[in-house]
């Protein structure tokens, strides 16, 4: 998994250097890029961490390229620093998912404790994403016999009821119950629950 950082892209370097500069001081790893067609030069699907990008840009835009984004699934936030003529579109962008923007000129500090606060969603979304991969992959490994005894299970019902549901003996109940439970890596019916309810 590569770092989690910033990435800038802007076509001014000044605005550039100045944002590396502004980042670096408060220990946030950053990389630079000198346009939208750069950052997706270096395959952003590998990356994590957030996008401080410039709306307005020779070549693609910065909302081009976060629509490129969205449209390849990646889920970077995205922080957009806009001049004054573009607050409307970056409020478009909001719309679509942007995480937020920065009219210039901003407040350094504000505009670095954004860039650590989608930092830190970004490695809240990867870890409840890694989760959801988790538990759906047990699941995988469920005989249809243990799916079923699960749905009963998670509806409330006792053994000897799931027993006459399915027609069959209370004891192949409990060994069903026992392997479902061991397989999800859970020791009972409301840690099943309660397993299965962070996926969403």
């Amino acid at each position: 998994m590569p770092t989690p950082q910033a990435h800038l892209v802007d076509d001014d370097e000044a605005i550039r250097d100045a944002l590396a500069w502004l980042l670096q001081s408060r220990q946030i790893p950053c990389r630079s890029y000198l346009s939208a067609e750069d950052f997706l030069a270096a395959g952003p699907e590998g990356l994590s961490g957030c996008v401080v990008l410039d709306i307005r840009m020779t070549g693609m835009s910065g909302l081009e390229l976060f629509e490129t984004l969205q449209e390849q699934g990646i889920t970077l936030p995205t922080i957009f620093l806009t001049g004054h003529g573009d607050v409307p579109m970056a409020v478009a962008a909001l719309k679509k998912g942007a995480y937020d923007f920065f009219e210039k000129p901003f407040n350094d500090n504000e505009l670095a404790n954004r860039v650590l606060e989608a930092l830190d969603h970004d490695a809240r979304q990867r870890s409840a994403q890694a989760s959801a991969q988790t538990i759906a992959a047990r699941l995988d490994t469920l005989t249809s016999r243990e799916k079923q005894v699960m749905e009963l299970i998670l509806a409330g019902k006792f053994n000897k009821v799931i027993a006459d549901e399915l027609k069959i003996s209370m004891r192949t109940v409990e060994v069903h119950r026992a392997r479902l439970l061991d397989k999800m890596g859970v020791k009972t019916a409301v840690e099943l629950a309660q397993l299965l309810n962070r996926r969403s």
